[in-house]
């Protein structure tokens, strides 16, 4: 008998890629410091190689993380990265040269949260299919601390808008926006902070038709080429109130950044215990991992 296969399972919708998180840092050095040696993250070697910015590959997904006032995420951002006692060495190790920053890490039962010197937060889980999808290293999710009473409303708004399936469930809001990748929004008592100006990226594949439905609502705050726009508020689709403030630099399909290789090291490589052959670590699952 043929197998039945649930073909909506491998629906994306309009979003097919969570590519970056952009913060501002004011010290490069302590950036390099936190994401590439303490969290065990690769410095992109191709782009933004200057003291100006500095681009983090984080399996397909990246930071970024240009020069400025410091940028705070109003939340957190979720990564899938292997060996939880390699990773809790490595914060170990880098935890006296933060001192008198924001810097901090904790161990939880499922994962380790990792605060930078400015205070962005980081949950490092290690992989699991079937909670992040056959992610080996990568970033599943973005959440957002977002004010009681609007994650309904912020459910309808991706889909109704952006083409980008949502649901809502005990306060918390989630946005597929890639293969197993999520825009989460979790409805918190406490007063969002101020809005900074730090932002998510992702590709769609209708780019033209949310682009007009923002646009007749005048929420497209930047055109900034021919295959890329911003907005930052996300409003009830049913009457324009205003829910939360997020920059969304939204990027087409044909864009000529789209998946462009990233490198990623293994940070369990040293000099002292080199094996070649084991430079590059994996994104995604192996084949002896296999469950579908």
């Amino acid at each position: 008998m043929q197998q039945p296969f649930d073909r909506a399972a491998e629906d994306l919708g309009n979003a097919i890629h969570l590519e970056h998180v952009n913060v501002q840092v004011p010290d490069q050095r302590l950036a390099t410091l936190f994401y590439v040696a303490g969290i065990g993250l690769t410095r992109d070697p191709y782009l933004m190689v200057s003291d100006s910015n500095m681009w983090v590959n984080a399996g397909r997904s990246q930071f970024h993380l240009p020069s400025g006032r410091p940028q705070v995420l109003r939340g957190h951002t979720g990564i899938v990265i292997a060996g939880r006692q390699a990773l809790l060495q490595r914060l170990a190790a880098v935890a006296p040269k933060l001192e008198g920053t924001a810097f901090s890490y904790r161990e939880h039962n499922d994962h380790v949260e990792a605060i930078c010197p400015w205070g962005n937060r980081l949950r490092c889980f290690e992989p699991d299919a079937e909670r992040f999808g056959r992610i080996a290293l990568g970033m599943p999710y973005v959440e957002f601390d977002v004010p009681r009473g609007t994650a309904e409303a912020i459910s309808r708004f991706y889909p109704e808008i952006m083409g980008i399936p949502a649901s809502v469930d005990g306060g918390i809001a989630r946005a597929k926006v890639g293969k197993d990748q999520y825009l989460q929004f979790r409805e918190t008592d406490s007063a969002p902070s101020e809005f900074d100006g730090h932002h998510v990226q992702i590709y769609i594949t209708d780019f033209s038709g949310p682009y007009r439905r923002l646009r007749a609502r005048n929420l497209v705050s930047r055109e900034d080429n021919q295959f890329q726009y911003r907005f930052c508020d996300i409003v009830d689709p049913a009457d324009g109130r205003h829910l939360f403030t997020v920059e969304h630099e939204v990027r087409s399909a044909t864009h000529p950044m789209y998946l462009r290789p990233l490198v990623n090291r293994n940070p369990d490589q040293t000099n002292r215990t080199f094996a070649n052959g084991y430079d590059q670590a994996p994104w995604a699952m192996g084949p002896d991992q296999y469950d579908g």
